[in-house]
């Protein structure tokens, strides 16, 4: 049978499309086979290397450090996020040579590229994996700048890590402390167990001395890269764990006060508030201090100088390590021990006449007209230097140093910050070992009034003044009250005290009478008169030079105006507070250091009784103007229903007149 033409047009249109298909397969197959050729002959080299460079990298992942509260749940350090700039090495064409890389990075980012390099230097020996952070707590400037030019520094990554948060202008520097890069001769120490070049650790105050509960336990992410460092794949994370919160002893109210006062009045020096009955601290101060964020932040060596070069030493915790003559302070040493061994009684008085003659060499009292006829008692409250020359002719000077001792003025009181001096108060054994020469009676009338070989710090002095306040238990002073646990706060056991000697109703009475009357009375320290309260005090003030080296020492251009203290407790029956002030160079102890406390002292029986808080503002002469406001006024007590006005089943209406 002869096809038809429609079916020999349907077989030739078949086959005109089988071979256009046939042409496409091969079109197609052409095309992949060019292509792999490409990728596989011409670019080989490059993709072999993209290939053997895509590998691993773990990234570590910085736990935040512990938050730190105050004693009410306030935070008063806690953390915020921050970027750093790190390079990594095996990234790097030349791993052993990064000074173009820094360069280029140094000037995109304005940073300085010795340091930078220093930097890079110092981390050379460690594996080529780990990064190095050349730009700690990077600006977002600088952190677009590094992205934006990813492509031609493949060796540079970018982090976002927890950066530690003080509060603003370095309240409570010398507390909190500071944290930085561990340094390169703490690594491999048992403190630092573990930790290698580049963890954050502290380096001073409490950020040290409880630096294991608050660093906490660092992460890491392990993902794959490619040959610029992108990030392919996630492999394994493993979360950091955030380091311990602490709740701290400290009251930010007082605190805060303690700073206020002495910052108002533009006085160096150093201040403790404490609970003397446990030792708690309810805020410390040294002043002028520093500000813990530009360490967190990555201290320049512009500034680094500055604060090793300022002739004030902001970087020193005088609280803890300076020591200094106490003054008149320590005539509570004397009169405790005087009193305690039966050498004088309360009622042992002595005539003033402003000097006094003994050992062939006259002793000057500071009020020149003299005190006339005193008792230990009013001897307190005057401060009369020549009543306690006397006293000093009266004892042994190791008798003074063993009450010294007891009452916790020589050797460390074991507060929890670092890097704590001793305190000395002289004996024989002391000067015949540090001079190789024997005592002499005449050097214990200095002693006396706390002049002299005797050499104090003020942590030191805080603790005698509460052992006063308690009855005779020398406390340690410390800073933790609790740790959190993750489910609730565990409290902390207090430590210790340095030594408890109970004093004598009798002694204790005498020298407590002379105190109140110090500042209640017609005393040195009447500027710390509290209305409602009772406060009980002692001021002190002490040559810093003597005489005859004082015109010298002027001409050279030293400060040698005298140092100014005051040592209280309140309320004089049952006390719940107690400390020292101490003013470098502030002159008179009631003209410098007892405003600062009467401030302190307002605003925590503020606090304590529910009231408006004081202020306070610098006046005439270097004193303080403390305004207390007045209480606030009672609510009247609402009107009683009618119900309550109506008389009880059974009782006699109410007569109408």
């Amino acid at each position: 049978m002869i096809p038809s033409s429609a079916a020999f047009e349907d077989r030739r249109t078949a086959e005109s499309r089988l071979a256009g298909l046939r042409i496409l397969f091969v079109a197609c197959f052409c095309v992949l086979a060019v292509g792999f050729w490409v990728l596989q002959v011409i670019q080989y080299q490059k993709y072999d290397e993209m290939a053997t460079n895509n590998h691993l990298r773990t990234l570590p992942l910085r736990a935040p450090r512990g938050v730190l509260f105050d004693r009410n749940g306030k935070v008063l350090v806690e953390n915020r996020e921050s970027f750093t700039i790190d390079i990594v090495r095996e990234h790097s064409a030349n791993p052993h040579n990064l000074t173009d890389v820094v360069a280029r990075l140094a000037a995109w980012t304005g940073t300085d590229e010795a340091h930078m390099q220093d930097i890079v230097n110092r981390r050379m020996r460690e594996p080529a994996f780990r990064p190095i952070p050349v730009i700690e707590h990077a600006t977002f400037e600088q952190v677009a700048t590094v992205l934006a030019h990813k492509l031609e520094l493949p060796e540079v990554l970018v982090q976002q890590v927890p950066t530690r948060s003080y509060p603003a202008g370095g309240v409570a520097a010398h507390l909190f402390g500071y944290v930085s890069e561990i340094q390169e001769s703490q690594i491999g120490q048992s403190e630092y167990d573990g930790l290698q070049a580049g963890a954050m650790v502290g380096q001073a105050g409490l950020e040290k001395v409880y630096n294991a509960l608050l660093m906490g336990t660092d992460g890491n992410r392990n993902v794959v890269v490619n040959s610029v460092g992108r990030e392919i794949e996630e492999l394994q994370k493993e979360d950091p764990v955030d380091g311990k919160r602490l709740k701290l002893t400290i009251d930010y109210d007082v605190q805060r006060a303690l700073e206020e006062a002495f910052k108002t009045n533009g006085t160096a020096g150093a201040g403790v508030i404490l609970d003397p009955n446990t030792g708690e601290i309810l805020g410390l101060t040294s002043q002028p201090e520093y500000d813990p964020n530009d360490f967190a932040n990555g201290i320049d060596r512009a500034k680094w100088t500055d604060l090793n070069t300022d002739a004030l030493k902001p970087l020193q915790n005088r609280l803890i390590q300076g020591r200094y003559s106490p003054g008149s302070t320590f005539k509570i040493v004397m009169a405790t021990a005087a009193l305690s061994e039966g050498i004088i009684t309360p009622d042992f008085k002595v005539y003033c006449p402003g000097s006094i003659t003994l050992y062939g060499h006259t002793f000057h009292c500071d009020k020149h007209e003299g005190h006339g006829t005193l008792d230990l008692r009013h001897a307190i409250e005057q401060s009369c230097d020549v009543y306690f020359f006397k006293l000093g002719s009266m004892m042994n000077i190791d008798t003074i140093h063993e009450y010294a001792e007891r009452m916790g003025l020589t050797g460390k009181t074991g507060i929890d910050l670092p890097s704590e001096a001793e305190s000395l108060v002289p004996s024989t054994e002391w000067k015949l070992k540090t001079t190789g020469e024997r005592w002499y009676p005449g050097e214990t009338v200095s002693v006396a009034i706390g002049q002299g070989q005797v050499s104090v710090t003020p942590i030191a002095l805080a603790t005698m003044i509460s052992d006063i306040a308690n009855g005779g238990t020398v406390v340690t002073p410390h800073l933790v009250k609790s740790v959190y646990d993750g489910q609730s706060w565990q409290s902390l056991e207090a430590p210790q005290p340095k030594s408890i000697f109970p004093l004598k109703p009798d002694v204790l009475s005498a020298v407590r009478d002379g105190l109140w009357l110090a500042v209640n009375g017609s005393g040195t320290a009447f500027r710390a008169k509290m209305s409602g309260h009772d406060v009980a005090g002692k001021t002190g003030t002490a040559q810093v030079i003597s005489a005859e080296g004082a015109k010298a020492a002027k001409a050279a251009g030293y400060n040698t105006k005298d140092n100014g203290w005051f040592v209280f407790y309140a309320p004089a029956e049952h006390p719940v507070i107690s400390g020292v002030i101490f003013a470098e160079h502030g002159g008179f102890g009631a003209t410098a250091a007892v405003p600062i406390a009467r401030y302190v002292l307002e605003t925590f029986f503020a606090e304590r009784e529910g009231r408006p808080m004081p202020s306070v503002k610098s006046a005439p002469g270097g004193l303080l103007d403390i305004i207390v406001p007045p209480p606030a006024p009672k609510a009247k007590p609402a009107p009683a229903p009618q119900a309550a006005l109506q008389p009880a089943a059974g009782a006699p209406a109410p007569v109408r007149q």
